[in-house]
Parts: C-alpha cells; sequence; structure tokens
C-alpha cells in the first residue's frame, strides 16, 4: 500500500482514478485548485485534500509531504496564452518539491506522437512536461497514450456527433491518418498498476488498444456501434487544423478551445511503436478492449446515466473558479440582481425534482429561442454554448456542468448555484431555492450579474427588457412543472 498524491483529480481521468486507487488499498490525497468542484463526488470522504496551484512552490511541498507516488494528470485544454511556459513552470516546481520531499515515483499521463519536431503546440507542451519530470531526480514512468475512449471524454464527444450530425462527412486530410485508441479502463488499469512499478524505471511507455485505425474508421465504427449508417468520408486538403476546429465547434458540443489541440494532434499518425509496457503490466486475461468494445461499454454507461466524469468538467474561456462572493451586497461592487418568487401548491421536494434537473434535454422553461440564440452566439464567439448538455439527466453535483452553466453549490432538496461560463463582459449567477411553507412551497430565484466596465453595464441593460420573459416566465413555468409532473418543459 502507498500514499499516493493525484493531481488533476477534478478532470476527467483523475476523476476517474481516483476511486481505482482507493479499491486498490492506497492512500489517496488530492491537489486541486477548486475543492467544491469534488465536494460532492462518492469518493471525498475516503481522501485527503490539499487546495493550491501547482505553480506554487509552498503549495506544492505541502502536497507532496508524506507522499509515496504522484500521478500528474494535468494538461492545459485552452488555445490562449502562452500554456507551453505554463505547464513547463508547473512541472518543474513539481518535481522539484517532489525530489525534496523524497517522493519515490512521478507517473505521469501524456500523450502517442510520431519522432518528429513538427509536433502541435499542445502535443509538444505534453512530450516537454514529460521530459521535465524524466530528467528530474525523482524516477519517472511517462504513460503515452492513444486517443482515450470512453463515456465523457472529448474525443469520444468530437466522434459521435461528427458521425451522428452528418450524414456525408467532408472531412480534413487528417481523416486518413492512422490512430491507436484506448478505452480509459485499459488506462486506469495501467495508472493504478504504474504506482508498484519498479523503483529505478525511469522512462516513457507507449500505451494504445489493439486496433490502427484511420480517424474515418473510428467515426464509422461508431456509427456500427450506435446503430446509424456508415458514413461516405471525403478528406478535403482545402481543411487546415484551424477551419477543422471552427467546424467542429459548430458540428459538435465540444468547444474550440478543447477541439484546437485534439484536432492538432492528428495531423501525424499516433501508433505505438514499442510495447514494452507489456514486460511489466501484463494485458489482462481477455486482452486490452477494442475500440467497438470501448464504444459499445460509453454508450451503455451513458444510457444508464453512469458517466462519472466528463470532458464537460474542463475549464474553459478562462472561466473564474471562484464561486460567488459572499453576500451581503458584495462590498461595495456594482452588481445587477433579478429576483422572482412564486408561490407553488406543490411540495418542496417536488419543486426541487424540476430545479435539480433543469438543462440539457429538460430545457430551461422559458423562451427556448432566446436560450438557443444566446447558445448560437456564444459558440460563434468561441465559447461554449448551449450544447454541453448534462451529464446526469435528474441528478447534480458541484462541478458539474449544465450547457452553459457551471454547477457552483448544491445543498440537496434546498438550493443549486449556477455560475455562467458563456463569453460576457461580466460574470453572472443564477440561483433556484425552494423552501417548504404551510401551503406548499415557496420558489425563489435569483440571478447576480457583477459587470466589468462600460461594456458590462451596457450589456445588463440591453438584455433588461428580455428579463421579464426569460427570467420571469421561467419562475412560473417551474412551480407549473411542479405542480403538474406531466408537462412538458418550455425550453
Amino acid at each position: 500500500m502507498s500514499h499516493v498524491l493525484v493531481t488533476g483529480a477534478t478532470g476527467y481521468v483523475g476523476g476517474r482514478v481516483v476511486p481505482q486507487l482507493l479499491n486498490a488499498g492506497h492512500d489517496v490525497t488530492v491537489f486541486v485548485r477548486s475543492p467544491w468542484k469534488i465536494r460532492d463526488v462518492p469518493w471525498r470522504p475516503r481522501v485527503r485534500v490539499i487546495v493550491g496551484d501547482l505553480d506554487d512552490a509552498q503549495a506544492t511541498r505541502e502536497a507532496v509531504t508524506g507522499i509515496d507516488v504522484a500521478l500528474y494528470l494535468v494538461h492545459s485544454m485552452t488555445a490562449g496564452g502562452d500554456f507551453a511556459a505554463a505547464e513547463a513552470h508547473a512541472a518543474a516546481t513539481f518535481a522539484d518539491s517532489a525530489a525534496a520531499a523524497g517522493v519515490t515515483r512521478i507517473v505521469y499521463l501524456g500523450g502517442l506522437h510520431p519522432q518528429t519536431t513538427s509536433l502541435s503546440k499542445h502535443l509538444a507542451s505534453r512530450v516537454a512536461v514529460g521530459n521535465i519530470f524524466l530528467t528530474s531526480p525523482v524516477p519517472t514512468i511517462a504513460l503515452q497514450a492513444g486517443i482515450i475512449i470512453g463515456s465523457g471524454s472529448a474525443s469520444f464527444e468530437m466522434i459521435r456527433h461528427l458521425t451522428e450530425v452528418l450524414p456525408y462527412m467532408p472531412a480534413p486530410r487528417w481523416v486518413r491518418n492512422r490512430v491507436q485508441p484506448i478505452a480509459i479502463r485499459d488506462v486506469l488499469r495501467y495508472l493504478v498498476a504504474a504506482v508498484a512499478l519498479p523503483d529505478e524505471l525511469n522512462r516513457t511507455f507507449d500505451i494504445g488498444g489493439p486496433d490502427v485505425l484511420r480517424y474515418g474508421q473510428m467515426m464509422n465504427g461508431y456509427a456500427l456501434e450506435a446503430g446509424l449508417p456508415q458514413r461516405p468520408i471525403a478528406a478535403l486538403p482545402v481543411f487546415t487544423p484551424w477551419l477543422a476546429s471552427q467546424w467542429v465547434n459548430v458540428v459538435t458540443p465540444v468547444p474550440r478551445q478543447i477541439a484546437v489541440p485534439i484536432i492538432a494532434s492528428l495531423q501525424h499518425d499516433c501508433i505505438v511503436t514499442e510495447s514494452d509496457i507489456e514486460r511489466y503490466i501484463p494485458p489482462p486475461q481477455e486482452g486490452l478492449l477494442s475500440y467497438r468494445t470501448a464504444v459499445n461499454l460509453a454508450l451503455i454507461r451513458e444510457a444508464g446515466g453512469m458517466v462519472e466524469t466528463s470532458w464537460q468538467s474542463a475549464t474553459v474561456n478562462g472561466a473564474p473558479s471562484d464561486p460567488l462572493p459572499t453576500d451581503p451586497e458584495w462590498s461595495g461592487r456594482t452588481v445587477f440582481t433579478d429576483v422572482r418568487t412564486r408561490e407553488s401548491t406543490a411540495s418542496s421536494p417536488a419543486v426541487w425534482q424540476v430545479i435539480e434537473s433543469i438543462g440539457g434535454h429538460n430545457g430551461w422553461y422559458s423562451f427556448p429561442l432566446a436560450w438557443a440564440a444566446r447558445g448560437a452566439i456564444d459558440r460563434l464567439a468561441g465559447g461554449v454554448g448551449m450544447r454541453r448538455g448534462r451529464r446526469h439527466p435528474e441528478r447534480v453535483n458541484a462541478g458539474d456542468v449544465i450547457d452553459v452553466w457551471r454547477v457552483e453549490s448544491v445543498e440537496r432538496g434546498r438550493m443549486l448555484r449556477l455560475r455562467a461560463e458563456m463569453r460576457m463582459p461580466g460574470r453572472g449567477w443564477l440561483e433556484l431555492s425552494v423552501e417548504s411553507t404551510a401551503d406548499g412551497s415557496r420558489y425563489r430565484q435569483r440571478a447576480v450579474y457583477f459587470p466589468r466596465g462600460l461594456a458590462g453595464r451596457l450589456y445588463w441593460l440591453v438584455l433588461y427588457p428580455f428579463h421579464g420573459i426569460i427570467f420571469g416566465g421561467m419562475a412560473v413555468s417551474i412551480v407549473r412543472a411542479a405542480e403538474n409532473p406531466a408537462q412538458t418543459p418550455s425550453g
């Protein structure tokens, strides 16, 4: 048994490997910047939580104290800024702190890549981070994984939506490139097993599934598992990576900031060039999962509402990670609010059920055209748009995504607070709550907006005439839906 530190525990892979490590008997500490994102996950009571940034040497030293093995599962998925320098600085800070604390092993998850100097910026940054760890005093296992396939992964969502939306698929030339996808459960198995590898090992290992496919074959493999006709695919030379990311931004719910690094990594063949990992971590008796089996399992888990983590949890657009500043009256800030209260004959649990299931396929109970238009504008501006949906149709946890909102706080049965992640000149929240009364319940809805500069104030004033329709209609329809559960949401 080892004491294991996991960075990136609020992410897609990190959030899934933590319970696997716990089940394997390890003590687990997680190092997170936004602890509220894991407040409601089932494994939270079983781990120690250290709060801080990876580029903060003091916080990092605290996180690695007493740790045997550290899993470094952090990677920037944003397209702007000098992310490569920031990632290198964070990795160097972490490696120095780990060495000083006597950590015996770092396990890093990177990406498969060809031996070329023309790697994309994001893939080159991942290679650079791996090299920082491999040249540090701490022995490192750098697992270089192919495209990860599983319920909730961004790569899986790109494949799904490109395949489902387009009966005929004009596509970039990279659809002909060879890739070696790997199922998320095999990635997790490698990560957990790497904790116990011999101390003297300090090297990279390529990991991929049993299938080497062209990207176009992956899309049609998805079609077969989803019961769809195979799609004719035409590779067009005019699709540059930039144009392709705009195309993905329009056709799929994956925003441009996440699509760019994924697409950029597909410009070359990315396949396993050595299988040395099998000498240390043998494949299971039944073998690694095939691509189509991984797709099938992902579809089954989604149908059963069992998506533990999702690409949706990735922070994009530089959305603030800090929660709504505490009342009263936000310490002299300029703040705009829209408050609606409705009495209802429905019980408090009935109203809460409607509140907790808002968004996604259920809609927003008001003026659907306005919500759709706002989402489309956000996508055109490079934002997340309205198509991220939600992880589970009826239940939400802190840190979950609901369309253009992030669940900031949940007080089950009483209050749901959402933070806006759409592009706008300011910061916004939407709070939905319910309390019991003698005659039923009282529903309260509060929109809070902190404008940024003159543009932020004009933004609120321009939209103000629509608030009565949007927010007022939402309050009326939510109460009505609670009183009449058979009612269809209106937005």
